[in-house]
């Protein structure tokens, strides 16, 4: 989902979850803190939901950006609240720009939606782009982040993510398997105060660093700009010319990576990354350099951010921070781990060379 975080500069200081350790393991925390709760234990009964579809509700999504992971996103919503009698009235995209995203949520107001589900773009900013709202009794629930100053419960419904930590996790241990569970590993992370890339980077780097005695991370460089990761990925290399393996946040990044590695007719350093992406994964079922790409359940956030809706129009109270799970997604699993993730097939030239 984080292809277009190279359009976001705030000048803001944002709320990151932090990282609590026990005995010394990362675990995921949500953007206040809060202990994470699988959504599947978020159930309606057939009576919830005729008992919903009863009530003539209506949902607006407003959407950070649109593009295949949150499309993914939006497409479990609408069909939850299809399934659930609520009828979607807007669907908005701010191109990941705040100001465009308080219009946003300002004209979809005109039209006096029950629920909101959206991701907001900056955290500390954003009482002002959802307060309306909020003080107009407008069920809120958010995807990834929460609103700096508002209160679970009482000014928002719950926020929906992905185990961050078993994103990172499972990255670390795609790549140690691909590399024999030895070697030199190059880090590349977020540069950036945002909580998804934080929490799932420093997963990967405690695995290695814990779980892994014979593997190594030997350098370390922060990316805020995807445009710089080619140029990152060369002082790698020319600095560690055997490096057995790279980290990258998410897929824009590793492109500029792989283009490195091809370019410098390096068949042996290993990949991995973050969210699905076509040429990632093509490079992957083709022999090239990427060992595996981990991906959340997209489409399942969307389903349980409508559901929380509904379960709060029903006076139910709902756990502040759900969260998916995280998929290894490789060259044996690439067609089934895409449609479990997206709900979609993959695009055909994914499909045909995964056969």
């Amino acid at each position: 989902m984080l292809n277009t975080l190279k359009t976001l500069v705030l000048s803001s200081v944002i709320a990151i979850p932090t990282i609590t350790l026990a005995d010394n393991r990362p675990e995921t925390k949500g953007p206040n803190g809060e202990t994470p709760t699988p959504v599947a234990g978020l159930e309606l009964s057939d009576a919830d939901i005729a008992k919903v579809a009863e009530g003539g509700h209506t949902a607006a999504l407003v959407w950070h950006e649109q593009y295949a992971w949150s499309n993914a996103v939006a497409n479990g919503a609408k069909d939850e609240f299809a399934r659930m009698g609520i009828e979607v009235i807007a669907e908005t995209n701010a191109s990941f720009d705040p100001a465009r995203q308080k219009a946003d949520v300002e004209t979809v107001m005109a039209n006096n939606p029950s629920i909101i589900v959206s991701l907001p773009i900056d955290p500390p900013t954003a009482a002002n782009v959802y307060g309306i709202a909020r003080d107009a009794g407008v069920k809120l629930v958010f995807i990834d982040n929460a609103v700096q100053g508002f209160t679970h419960g009482e000014d928002y419904v719950s926020v929906v993510s992905a185990d961050l930590f078993q994103i990172g996790n499972k990255a670390a241990h795609t790549l140690a398997a691909a590399m024999g569970e030895e070697g030199t590993v190059g880090y590349m992370f977020h540069d950036a105060d945002f909580p998804v890339t934080n929490q799932r980077d420093n997963a990967f780097k405690w695995t290695i660093e814990n779980e892994y005695p014979n593997m190594e991370i030997v350098i370390e460089s922060g990316m805020a700009d995807p445009a710089n990761a080619e140029d990152i990925a060369r002082a790698m290399l020319s600095r560690n010319p055997d490096l057995g393996g790279i980290y990258t946040p998410w897929a824009e990044p590793a492109l500029g990576v792989l283009s490195v590695l091809r370019q410098q007719g390096n068949t042996d350093t290993k990949v991995i990354t973050i969210d699905l992406n076509e040429p990632v994964a093509l490079d992957m079922l083709n022999g090239g350099n990427t060992a595996g790409i981990i991906a959340d359940e997209a489409y399942s956030i969307g389903v349980y951010a409508a559901r929380s809706a509904a379960a709060s129009l029903l006076g139910r109270s709902v756990e502040p921070f759900l969260v998916v799970d995280a998929l290894a997604i490789g060259t044996d699993n690439v067609v089934e781990g895409w449609n479990q993730s997206m709900n979609v097939d993959p695009p055909q030239t994914v499909v045909d060379a995964a056969q």
